[in-house]
């Protein structure tokens, strides 16, 4: 396992940061950490996209960075699930 320097941001660029992370953490656990430190709402579901690939990879929760072909350099996107319902 190594350490990473990625950019993370909100879909809408409201919140950006350069991290260090390790490649074996899961994207999952990426998620919660900018959730829990944005004070993102909690009761929303998010997804994580690699936007430095073309096309954007939205990656696997279960799957950890190195695993999902995440680079260092790379601007991962934190995304909203939209759930869209009857009205």
């Amino acid at each position: 396992m190594s350490d990473m320097e990625l950019t993370l941001r909100t879909a809408d660029r409201a919140r950006k940061a350069e991290v260090t992370v390790d490649d074996g953490q899961t994207c999952g656990e990426v998620v919660q950490s900018a959730v829990e430190n944005w004070t993102l709402p909690a009761d929303s579901q998010y997804t994580l996209t690699n936007v430095s690939k073309e096309p954007p990879v939205t990656l696997d929760p279960s799957t950890d960075l190195a695993d999902s072909g995440v680079l260092t350099g790379e601007i991962l996107e934190i995304q909203p699930v939209l759930i869209a319902g009857r009205g």
